[in-house]
């Protein structure tokens, strides 16, 4: 910033409040970390009266933890009135939030990956109504083979939800939307890098294997969806894509969704987890807009309304 930055050895007290009220025009202070009181994810409101009281304006760019009610990203907006505002980076992460929700370009695709069913059924329950396609891959795509009879070895399973599964496919039905699941999955018979390979169709992975990112066959026809479409919002990968044996399925779908970039779809991609495989395969450059987001994101999507987000538009 050009400038020295001065530091407040904590965020509340006689001394960082001398430190605030002597700042001249273009200094900058910054305080020590706020989770070191418990009144910060408490939401306490006396805490946050007492960070307020050190500026004149409250800026709120933190997107990533808009879906807590914690003291300095909710409740301290209230001392604040007519001086409350987002920073870029959350007025742009609403933006691209509700082009997604709101105004999507069809056709729209959602590709859903990850490990558990019972992370993203909420997400999937609104988007089933607003997407012409729904893509499943990751370890949660294991769930629904089970729940339709398939054999899927050691794969992951929440054997707890098999019967949302197989409710979530005949909602899809119902709602006309298309719900991919990957044809076929790269196997291991180790959950490790080192693991022995092979590859199945997913309702018949062998006994003492474990499916551990989706396959050739999938990666096909789930990057030939992605190219047609207009609007594609990406949250969870397809599988391990940390080991560089189980990474082709969600390097792939990257580049598929980089590909319909290029030629005009609007792509956004969720945070987490997605955001971390964009960034390592080095296209983040190369799609619409990462999120900066995880369980923000989601929540946002969810439907349900963000503390971080109310608060200042309150």
């Amino acid at each position: 910033m050009g400038v020295d930055v001065k530091f407040a050895s904590d965020c509340i007290g006689a001394e960082t409040s001398s430190l605030a009220s002597k700042l001249q025009p273009g200094e900058v202070l910054l305080l020590e970390n706020l989770r070191f009181h418990k009144g910060e994810e408490k939401g306490d409101e006396e805490f946050a009266r007492q960070l307020a009281a050190l500026g004149n304006v409250y800026v709120n760019d933190a997107f990533g933890t808009a879906h807590r009610a914690h003291a300095s990203t909710a409740i301290i907006a209230q001392f604040f009135p007519g001086a409350k505002m987002f920073g870029y980076v959350m007025a742009n992460e609403i933006k691209n939030a509700e082009r997604i929700m709101r105004n999507a370009e069809k056709p729209f695709t959602a590709i859903m990956g990850g490990a558990k069913v019972s992370d993203k059924i909420l997400i999937i329950e609104q988007l089933m109504s607003r997407c012409n396609h729904i893509l499943i891959g990751g370890g949660m795509a294991y769930t629904f083979f089970k729940a339709m009879g398939g054999n899927i070895g050691t794969s992951l399973c929440e054997s707890d939800k098999l019967d949302l599964a197989k409710q979530l496919l005949e909602r899809a039905k119902q709602s006309g939307v298309q719900f991919h699941l990957p044809f076929d999955s790269v196997l291991g018979d180790k959950f490790d890098n080192d693991a022995q390979t092979s590859i199945s169709d997913n309702m018949n992975i062998p006994d003492g294997w474990m499916g551990l990112d989706i396959g050739p066959k999938a990666i096909t026809a789930f990057s030939e969806i992605i190219s047609q479409s207009k609007t594609i919002l990406w949250n969870g990968p397809m599988g391990v894509f940390e080991m560089e044996k189980f990474a082709a399925g969600t390097k792939g779908i990257a580049d598929a969704i980089v590909s319909a970039t290029s030629k005009g779809a609007f792509s956004l991609i969720g945070g987490g987890d997605s955001a971390a495989a964009i960034n390592k395969f080095g296209l983040a450059d190369k799609v619409s807009y990462v999120s900066t987001g995880g369980g923000a994101l989601l929540e946002y999507f969810e439907g349900k309304e963000l503390p971080g987000i109310k608060m200042i538009q309150s």
